[in-house]
């Protein structure tokens, strides 16, 4: 089967080397910086579908290829889904992992409920037309970050099923409960059924 030619709308290498384990030998997984784009899209809206379609579209007018981004968010039940679609900028403007961290166990410190979940939504553009795929990874917040694996909030969340935080966990562990890894097996699924030769 010949691989197939995607933009990947990031350039952060956590989230490509998450994506680029599970579709190797399937897809060539380029990212902006590697199909020579050069910009920063904006994440101005209230969903995380929005966000991610809004990242994939303008790459898409840009290139003109098969194209596809996700916006991801940890939704925390006792802050009513803070920080949600934020939570990137959770601690400002400037993406700061430890500053959200910070803030997030101040805002839970006095919460008996430490539920959260992860969830990605991906939107791809496929010959012109585009479709969402999402994951969730349940779990809850711990009060100390634990590991210095992955990125973002993973040294505060352990998935259901796991003694471990995400940051305590190889990629290969954490591919096992990941929320972007089962968004992206729909992705890879959908892409296996829809490429023709």
């Amino acid at each position: 089967m010949k691989r197939v030619t995607i933009i990947f709308a990031t350039n952060n290498h956590y989230k490509v080397d998450e994506i680029r384990s599970r579709v190797r030998n399937h897809f060539n997984i380029l990212t902006l910086k590697e199909a020579g784009i050069d910009i920063d899209i904006p994440e101005p809206h209230d969903t995380l579908e929005e966000n991610a379609s809004e990242k994939s579209r303008t790459i898409y007018r840009l290139s003109n290829q098969n194209c596809f981004s996700e916006d991801t968010g940890l939704f925390a039940e006792a802050l009513n889904g803070e920080p949600g679609v934020k939570s990137a900028r959770y601690a400002g403007d400037v993406k700061n992992f430890q500053a959200n961290i910070d803030k997030l166990l101040r805002n839970l410190k006095e919460k008996e409920n430490r539920r959260a979940k992860f969830r990605t939504v991906i939107s791809l553009i496929w010959k012109s037309k585009e479709y969402f795929f999402d994951g969730i990874s349940n779990g809850k917040i711990i009060d100390e970050p634990r590991g210095t694996q992955g990125f973002g909030y993973d040294p505060v969340f352990v998935p259901d099923g796991s003694k471990k935080t995400f940051g305590e966990m190889s990629l290969s562990e954490k591919n096992k409960y990941s929320h972007r890894r089962k968004a992206v097996d729909k992705l890879v699924d959908f892409l296996k059924v829809n490429f023709k030769h």
